[in-house]
Order: C-alpha cells, then structure tokens, then sequence
C-alpha cells in the first residue's frame, strides 16, 4: 500500500515538473510587446528624450549649440529654424525638447519648441537639417453640467467640477443680461458644452457652451449659440425667441467681483469721515485687476485728480457716458475709440479709496444716475430672414436642455 501512495505522488510531480517546464519554455519563448509611443510624429521609445525650459536671457544658440551633429552649425540651424518659426518669439519659461536616437554616438535627431500646448516646431538634425510646424490632435468631447447657486456662481460651479474657463464662459455668455452681483440662494444653471483635450488627454479648457439656461428670479434665460456668417465665422448668443443677450451696456466694468458700495444720495465717505452723496457704485476687485469700457465709444479725458485718482471717461454717444475712478494704470488715451469690453486701465486704490476697486460713474443727457436704475438699450436683434433657420437649428438644443434636469431634481 505504501509502495501505491509513493508511485502515485512522483507521478504526479513528475507531472507538475513537466508542466512548470513547459510554463518556462513558453514565458521564454514568448517576446515582450512594446506599444509604440508615438509623439511629435516619433516613437519616443527610441529616442533618449532630453527635456527642458527656456531660461531668461537664453539665445537660440545657447539651446542648441550643444545638441547638434558633426558638421552642423549654430547659425544654420537658426536660420532654417526661423524661416518657419521667428526665433524673437521663443520665450522664457517655455518648454523645449532635445530627441536623440539610442545608439553608440547618441545622435541628435530632432529639437521641438513648444508656444503653447498645441503647437509644436520640429527642427530635424538628421538626413539633413529641415523645420516645419505642427500641431497635436485635438479632440472636441460633448458634456452636461447643472449646478445650484448657494452663494457664489464660482462655487456652485467648481462644487459641479467645473474650472475656470467654464465659469469664465458661461459669465461671459451672461454678462450683459444677468445682474451676478444680485444673485439669490437657488438660483440654477444648466448647460451643454464642449471640452478640447490634447492627444485625447490633456484637458485644454472650453471650446463652446452649445446651449445653457441660466434661472435667476425663477425667471429662465436660455442663451443658444448660433452662426450668423459662416464665411466670416461671426456667431453670438441669442434666447429662445431669437433676441441677442447682448446690451448697448455691459452691466458692470470688472468680471465677476462683488458690489462694496452702491449710489446713494447719502453715504458715510470712509476717507473723509462725513455723509455726502455717492453718485457712482464701487466693484471690490484685485489690484490689477482688468477694467473694461462697458460700451464702446470714445475716450474723452484720461488723467489723475486727488478725489479719482487715476481715472478715465468714455463718451458713448450723444447721451451716455461713463467714469472709472481710482485706477493702479490707465491703458487708453484722450481721443481713442475703445470697444466694448476692451480693458481701459487696471483696479487700484489711487486718490480718495481706502482698498482695491473701481468706482462706476454713468451720466444719462449730462446727469448722473443709477447705471442699475436705467432701462438701457439692447444690441441689434437677429435678423429676420434668418428667424426660420434660427428656430430650426435651435429646436433639438431647446429640448435636449429642457429635458436635462436641474441638480436637486431626480430623474423619474
């Protein structure tokens, strides 16, 4: 009987030892695939990748000097390099890449300068020096995102996860419409956008909010965007009845700060420590923060007093103007037209302030009053040839957004 146990057990590790060899002999035999790592137009995996930023002061030649083939030069790589990309424009701080190949000499085989994210210029050092310009794919990927204001705009969204440049985007899109310094709790947004990722990856920020519903009052604001001129590429935002969001007025000069003071006829003066008049609405913003003209029009003084500070007045038209006072810089001249929107000097504390903001002075036929206690004009309106179309292409949008639901409502 212990013979029987004793040949049973070496059969079966003869069989497990057979079987571990086979294991063996196919774990070596078979290779290890390497996935190609495709860059730049190249496969990184073959190359030793020399990565590095452009410090102040650096020339073209202190980047390449060093990386280039027997027989090359400094100077002919610059000028084959500028005649596709100007060498004045490389700037510190951006990115550069030195690719060299993995052999014995370890040969420089390209040098990639990158402006910006997307674009890339390639210098090719072997099979004859040559540059060209080039870009990486970008991909356009189509999302939803609804959120509930409890305090701020900015913070309903970041909760959502939405960065920056939606929030940037979706007040932009607003601006001329809704008031952001009068707010509720309960307030809601909705909105379909589209997002650019580089190499599929890379989050670069909002390419378009589609369509979006900014309720504020109980009131909705849809806003949809449209092409008015495909040729020259011209597009803005309009509501579900085709009139444009856009005002002859923007409703305030500085993007998305808050209210410190509005105009009062009686208001205690914080520097001069008495009640007077407050004939203009005070933004709290950032030293240097972007002060822009909120019509167009023309700049009519441009200078430094005591009270204001560092200021400038714009001429709308024969009836509006406007003021902005105790600005860090002023950027515009006596006489220059400015646009809407255009930044005209930049949020100090200069003359009679106690902190960083922009007071807001608007006159009406030489008066002045409220920016907010006025009915003011609108832009010009959509077309009406163009009514048709427009609410054709918008009807797909009105019902995929209308069908989206708000955060706090629950799906059925």
């Amino acid at each position: 009987m212990n013979k029987l146990i004793a040949l049973v057990t070496a059969c079966i590790c003869l069989l497990s030892c057979t079987q571990d060899n086979q294991n063996v002999e196919l774990a070596i035999a078979t290779p290890i695939k390497i996935v190609p790592k495709i860059l730049y137009g190249y496969d990184l995996n073959n190359y030793t990748v020399i990565e590095d930023t452009v410090q102040s002061g650096d020339t073209f030649n202190d980047l390449i000097a060093s990386h280039l083939v027997q027989g090359q030069s400094a100077y002919e790589a610059a000028m084959t390099m500028d005649s596709i990309y100007e060498l004045r424009k490389i700037q510190a701080g951006k990115p550069f890449k030195i690719l060299k190949r993995k052999d014995v000499a370890n040969t420089p085989a390209a040098f990639i300068y990158e402006p910006n994210r997307e674009d890339f210029i390639i210098l090719k050092l072997t099979d004859g020096m040559s540059a060209f310009k080039d870009a990486h794919p970008v991909t356009i990927k189509r999302k939803t995102a609804t959120g509930v204001v409890n305090s701020t705009l900015s913070e309903a969204m970041e909760e959502e996860g939405l960065g920056m440049s939606a929030i940037w985007e979706l007040s932009d899109i607003y601006k001329w419409t809704i008031d952001f310094f009068k707010l509720q709790q309960g307030d809601r947004f909705k909105m379909i956008y589209q997002e650019r990722f580089i190499n599929d990856t890379i989050y670069d920020g909002i390419e378009k909010i589609d369509v979006a519903i900014f309720e504020t009052r109980g009131k909705p604001y849809y806003a949809f965007d449209y092409v008015t001129d495909s040729i020259k590429g011209v597009h803005d935002y309009y509501d579900d009845e085709g009139k444009t969001l856009r005002n002859f007025f923007l409703k305030a000069p500085v993007n998305y700060t808050r209210i410190s003071s509005r105009y009062s006829g009686n208001r205690f003066h914080p520097v001069q420590k008495r009640w007077k008049a407050h004939l203009g609405t005070d933004y709290a913003a950032g030293y240097g923060t972007p002060i822009v003209s909120t019509a167009n029009g023309v700049v009519t003084k441009s200078g430094y007093t005591r009270g204001n500070g560092n200021y400038v007045k714009v001429r709308h038209n024969a009836t509006y103007e406007t003021q902005y006072l105790h600005m860090t810089k002023r950027l515009v001249k006596v006489g220059q037209r400015v646009d809407q929107g255009q930044t005209i000097g930049t949020v100090g504390s200069t003359g009679l302030a106690t902190g960083p903001h922009v007071c807001y002075r608007f006159w009406v036929n030489g008066k002045q009053v409220d920016p907010y206690g006025q009915k003011l004009p609108s832009a010009d309106p959509l077309p009406k040839d163009q009514m048709g179309m427009y609410q054709d292409y918008i009807a797909p949008l009105k019902t995929e957004i209308d069908n989206l639901p708000y955060k706090e409502e629950s799906v059925l």
